[in-house]
């Protein structure tokens, strides 16, 4: 048994990354990832040195779903243990879309089940060309069920519903084509395109990183009207803020050159 669920927390370049590290196990959840996902998240979102936080998988696979072992375990208890048990993966769902810094899967392997639920639940998604993404839940007369709520802002509802009742696995450009994932890259330049790409992250602003985050899904479930007020309401504490205006100086000495 790995000593660490979750690799021990770094961050280099404003860039936090937290890796699964149940190789042996696919990167299967279980309730110790979960609770060590979560003490990690908490700890960038206080992190004034982090600007991005990145989580993947040790070994081949990002992540292929829930312990089934110890889901068999729990099914022996009672109700409320398993809603317990059930909502601790939720609140972790909830943590990432919450968090007021930019959460990025990086997928290679399989990402089923609640592996492909936790790469959704990130706000970007990064593919190697060759990973595998699917909820092959209902195969085993489970449900996908906490990951539908991600699901259906992100997907078209009729390739949302193909998905999680037929649970077939998908490549990485068909995830990509529905929206699931945010880019794929080639196995053979994966590395470098990663690191090119989260290079830009690292080097944001973490003010203006976190505002932008929060009112996008801020938006979610207000009306157009209050939406244009809320956004114009961050608008001015943006254009207000030391960050912006130290860009703005820096846009305008180097228009003159």
């Amino acid at each position: 048994m790995n000593a660490f669920p979750v690799l021990p927390y770094t961050v280099d370049n404003g860039i936090v990354t937290l890796t699964l590290n149940r190789p042996d196990k696919r990167n299967a959840l279980n309730q110790a990832m979960v609770k060590s996902l979560k003490a990690f998240l908490a700890r960038a979102a206080d992190d004034p040195a982090a600007t991005v936080v990145v989580i993947t998988g040790r070994g081949k696979d990002f992540c292929a779903g829930a312990d089934l072992a110890e889901l068999e375990q729990m099914v022996t208890l009672g109700q409320e243990e398993n809603l317990e048990d059930a909502l601790s993966l939720g609140e972790l769902f909830i943590q990432i879309r919450r968090h007021p810094l930019p959460v990025i899967a990086l997928v290679k392997g399989r990402a089923l089940a609640g592996g492909c639920g936790l790469a959704t639940a990130c706000d970007i998604v990064i593919a190697r060309d060759d990973a595998e993404f699917g909820y092959p839940e209902i195969h085993l007369g489970f449900v996908p069920a906490m990951v539908m709520a991600i699901l259906r802002r992100k997907v078209p509802e009729v390739q949302a519903f193909e998905l999680v009742t037929k649970g077939d696995r998908i490549s990485a450009q068909e995830a990509k084509d529905i929206g699931i994932v945010t880019r794929v890259f080639p196995a053979f330049t994966h590395t470098e395109n990663v690191k090119q790409y989260l290079q830009v992250f690292g080097q944001k602003s973490r003010a203006a990183l976190i505002r932008t985050k929060k009112l996008l899904y801020d938006l979610d479930g207000m009306d157009f009207e209050s939406g244009i007020r809320r956004g114009a309401e961050v608008n001015v504490e943006a254009r207000m803020s030391e960050e912006c205006r130290d860009g703005v100086r820096r846009f305008l000495e180097k228009s003159e050159d």
